[in-house]
């Protein structure tokens, strides 16, 4: 391991650190170093010098402090599901700041509508605790929310649940309290009397706004505020199948333009065939038991289960592209109305109605196993995102429909399979993400994630330098693609090509704020392009 700024040396480092939150805290076995220092996608060339992990917004203060006088760069994670070397090290001697540790629900204020929580708080953690007062974040979560962390989601933004009708992660946010560079605390928003009860969002210049979707570089994010509203009072479902891409795309947007749905799902062919290649008996088990856990009756959740196992697997034609949407609202007549709207549209773009299986099972176990990290026989996985204008969703699938076919021959020669998932954001943009999986070896992120069961019972690929660089180079060209329509992206991290999508007034403005609040350069250097360090 390399000496680390002004502490000297990692020993010394690993003492200053350990007074602050504890000797069982601070990690520098090869393990741990190594698991914090990749992603879904990469490995760092060294790993981070160390992991330290503190459990609260003052020792995540004292540790910012000290290692700001130390000198050494900091990358912080949350639950590590990143797929774009989002916290990845690329200096020497880097510090992994594992926030799992800050991972409670501090305040829920029903009457203010509003919950605090920790940032490495996780999604279902959150939504546990609120049910039970009928109450829920406008978005939710993830599908990832098993693991992923709301610092994580609010740092790199996230789609799917409640997106259809409110958009991305930092749309539900009221403040933020966020630890800079060197231990300062900046706290966001109005938040009352005593400077410590947030309410509202909006006072002056919106600086919640700078840390959403930073990929960590502006601060660390600690205490994080959100919005509530009262869990919908009805929801239904409906699944629809179209025979292009193209039908697909116009429908959805069609939809998003309604703000019909709550969330919209859709896969195309590939990735169905994925999907059903991945299920098994116990998972099947498991999605019953949920739907039946989801109805407001015992009768009704044995009859929805009924329906369910009756339906199989067997209802989705695997050459159709399926959408799946979820409506929700205060009663039954208005969410019965948006479900008529749906299906009138999906009609008029050339849709047909299918079971709903797929679209229960998403409302009754929103946060599955994260066992689609590997691909059904152990192969890697990248998913690739754009949003895109609603116009302009049928032109850009066009455009990967003939990149692919164009590299069909390189597909089946290093063993790539493809596929996509599609989303809507609010009323204004859908999310296309094709994915490509190829045979490689699997990082450690990779098994700590699913389920031991599950991963056990997946093959072991070898490592596969070639499949390896034909992903990398598809992938940016795929980028390439995104990039020429325009598009926007979560999780930045240093995959997405911002610095260029950024005019010169722009790019001058991100790199004074971070020369502010991050003078040295020290965290998360090189990620959004921002690296301001000295020499």
């Amino acid at each position: 391991m390399p000496d680390v700024g002004m502490a000297g040396t990692v020993p010394a480092l690993k003492q200053v650190l350990a007074s602050i939150v504890g000797e069982a805290h601070v990690h520098d076995d090869a393990a741990t170093r190594r698991l914090h220092s990749g992603d879904i996608w990469s490995e760092a060339k060294e790993p981070v010098s160390l992991v330290v992990a503190p459990d609260n917004l003052d020792q995540l203060s004292r540790l910012m402090a000290a290692l700001h006088e130390a000198g050494v760069a900091v990358a912080p994670r949350g639950a590590g599901m990143s797929y774009t070397s989002g916290y990845i090290p690329s200096v020497a001697g880097t510090v992994s700041l594992d926030m799992q540790r800050m991972n409670r629900v501090l305040d829920i204020r029903a009457e203010d509508m509003v919950v605090t929580v920790e940032a490495g708080c996780t999604w279902v953690d959150l939504n546990n605790a609120l049910a039970p007062l009928g109450l829920r974040a406008p978005f939710w979560g993830p599908m990832s929310g098993l693991a992923s962390t709301i610092g994580g989601g609010i740092s790199q933004l996230n789609a799917m649940l409640g997106a259809g009708h409110y958009g991305t992660s930092s749309e539900s946010v009221v403040a933020m309290s966020v630890v800079l560079a060197d231990g300062r605390v900046l706290r966001t928003g109005a938040r009352g009397a005593d400077g410590e009860t947030p309410f509202y969002r909006h006072f002056g210049p919106d600086l919640a706004g700078l840390f959403a979707g930073d990929c960590g570089v502006f601060g660390i994010k600690a205490h994080i505020t959100l919005r509530l509203i009262q869990a919908p009072a009805a929801e239904d479902y409906a699944s629809f199948a179209f025979d292009t891409g193209e039908d697909l795309m116009r429908a959805m947007a069609a939809m998003a333009r309604a703000g019909i749905a709550a969330e919209m799902c859709a896969f195309d062919p590939g990735l169905t065939k994925v999907r059903m290649q991945r299920a098994s008996m116990s998972g099947d088990v498991k999605a019953l038991g949920a739907v039946v856990t989801r109805q407001k009756s015992l009768a009704r959740g044995l009859w929805e289960a009924v329906k369910v196992a009756k339906a199989g697997r067997n209802f989705v034609d695997l050459e159709s592209y399926p959408l799946h949407i979820i409506a929700e609202g205060r009663c039954a007549a208005a969410v019965a109305h948006d479900m008529a709207t749906a299906r009138q549209l999906a009609a008029d773009h050339g849709g047909t109605e299918i079971e709903n299986t797929i679209a229960k099972v998403i409302r009754a176990m929103p946060f599955p196993p994260l066992n689609s990290v590997l691909g059904p026989g152990g192969e890697r996985w990248i998913p690739i995102h754009g949003q895109v204008s609603l116009s302009q969703a049928p032109a850009l699938f066009t455009a990967l429909e003939e990149l692919f076919a164009e590299l069909a021959p390189e597909f089946e020669r290093f063993g790539v399979s493809t596929g996509y998932l599609f989303s809507s954001m609010s009323t204004n943009a859908l999310i296309l993400e094709p994915v490509l999986y190829w045979p490689d070896e699997k990082y450690p992120v990779h098994d700590v994630a699913m389920e031991p069961a599950h991963a056990a019972r997946l093959p072991v690929q070898p490592a596969n330098a070639e499949a390896k660089a034909f992903a990398t180079a598809t992938r940016k060209r795929v980028i390439a693609i995104l990039q020429r329509f325009g598009c926007g992206h979560f999780q930045i991290g240093r995959a997405y090509p911002y610095k260029e999508s950024r005019d010169p007034a722009s790019w001058e403005l991100l790199n004074a704020i971070k020369q502010v609040l991050d003078p040295k350069g020290a965290i998360n250097p090189g990620c959004l392009g921002l690296d301001n360090r000295k020499g």
